[in-house]
């Protein structure tokens, strides 16, 4: 199956969705799909949900579990593991079996949702316009948004290249992207999202516009330092991910020794509420 991680938002939750290119169809994490029902914000408490109603589904004979797909997606860690999928029919019978306040809501969004892959094929723009409407909801401020975006635009450069130069995506692009992001801020992504109180969220939309800066120089420096090495797949990588990182940590160092201001911080945007 090809396909490529996403993030959507319904209400407060973060749902992740793959498009499966042969198919045309999105597939949805269950369990994001359950919290959002359940209106659990508490990860492992949705999960545990999910697992007590498979159980019961699969103790009824329902088809809707093995209807159910394991597709890789970016976990709480950072890296890409196995969560059950479904695609947007399997969903819409999953939501009969919760009671939920959220179901019609949800049902409507989903039916959004599917049309959105085929108008953004033909106008690109369209995605970069919801996303900019998803952060303004969340309350980002305008400012925050063109660093967000502009560092966004850095970071699908250089998976470009790694696409092209034999790195696989996947494991090997979290490898990477960890190991860029290590150098600079001296945490794993998970240390940095822990110190953030994050769970499932991802990182960079909870980051302040400086750490969304020296994420982007760091990630602008391997892209660089790559393409000046020739660098062909996953171990030499390694090397302009390690340097391209450093660059970004000096000038953090730097920054912080005449500010006397930490640029890493552990505040995120988890209290701002949608408008």
């Amino acid at each position: 199956m090809k396909h490529q991680n996403h993030l959507a938002i319904f209400d407060k939750f973060h749902i992740r969705k793959i498009f499966d290119e042969k198919s045309q169809k999105w597939f949805f994490s269950v369990i994001d799909i359950v919290a959002a029902l359940t209106e659990q914000q508490d990860y492992l408490k949705a999960r545990k949900y999910w697992n007590k109603l498979k159980e019961r589904l699969k103790a009824e004979g329902s088809e809707l579990v093995t209807n159910c797909h394991q597709l890789k997606m970016v976990a709480q860690d950072g890296k890409l593991r196995e969560t059950d999928t479904a695609d947007t029919e399997t969903i819409f019978r999953l939501i009969q079996s919760i009671p939920s306040p959220k179901a019609e809501p949800i049902k409507l969004w989903l039916a959004k949702v599917g049309n959105e892959r085929i108008n953004e094929i033909a106008d690109p723009e369209q995605a970069l316009n919801r996303a900019r409407q998803n952060w303004q909801k969340l309350g980002r401020s305008d400012k925050w948004i063109q660093q967000r975006m502009m560092g966004q635009e850095t970071r699908n450069k250089l998976t470009d290249y790694w696409r092209e130069n034999d790195v696989k995506e996947g494991e090997e692009f979290a490898i990477l992207t960890n190991l860029i992001h290590q150098e600079w801020s001296d945490l794993t992504i998970g240390e940095h999202k822990k110190l953030k109180g994050l769970k499932s969220q991802n990182l960079r939309d909870h980051m302040n516009e400086a750490e969304l800066i020296f994420t982007a120089l760091a990630e602008l420096s391997t892209k660089q330092i790559a393409e000046s090495l020739a660098s062909k797949g996953f171990d030499e990588n390694k090397i302009p991910a390690k340097k391209g990182g450093q660059i970004a940590k000096n000038a953090r160092k730097e920054l912080e020794e005449k500010t006397r201001k930490k640029v890493i911080s552990a505040n995120n945007f988890l209290s701002k509420k949608i408008t």
